[in-house]
């Protein structure tokens, strides 16, 4: 596995959950944010040092993380829709890898199936994680900060 940064959108949810991770584990991390650092529930926290796309839309930061990243992981609760469909589509325009994970199936098993996909693709250096927002799924948050703690633990230092 060849991780060496983390990209994110900034939304609640799914993305301010790998964010966090990053940020206690002093782990390199970026990525594009909506202009004005726009979220579902105002301003993205200063705390998260990210790029402000000229755009206050979502789906222009979204392209703009997919493309700029190695790989994408696309977590959710049960299957993905909205904003999570569009991540996907944007990983298959740009020739990307993705993986989508069912954030209610246990973390081992969620972790295992990360190692092997990255492990699959050791062209991923930058990875992309994007997913629910806190509104849709609550929890996600914990889980995927859960999710991306134990994963950067298993990456080589």
């Amino acid at each position: 596995m060849n991780v060496r940064k983390i990209v994110s959108g900034g939304q609640t949810g799914a993305d301010q959950g790998a964010l966090s991770a990053c940020v206690m584990a002093r782990f390199p991390y970026g990525g594009w944010v909506p202009k004005g650092r726009r979220s579902e529930k105002g301003k993205i926290p200063s705390r998260y040092r990210l790029r402000q796309h000229r755009s206050r839309h979502y789906p222009p930061r979204t392209e703009a993380n997919v493309r700029d990243s190695d790989g994408t992981l696309i977590c959710v609760y049960g299957k993905p829709d909205g904003g999570s469909l569009l991540t996907i589509d944007f990983a298959k325009q740009h020739c990307k890898p993705w993986l989508a994970l069912d954030m209610t199936r246990p973390m081992e098993k969620n972790l295992a199936r990360v190692v092997r996909w990255l492990k699959r693709h050791p062209e991923i250096e930058v990875l992309n994680v994007a997913g629910s927002r806190r509104s849709k799924a609550p929890g996600i948050h914990m889980a995927v900060r859960r999710l991306i703690r134990a994963l950067l633990r298993r990456l080589p230092e």
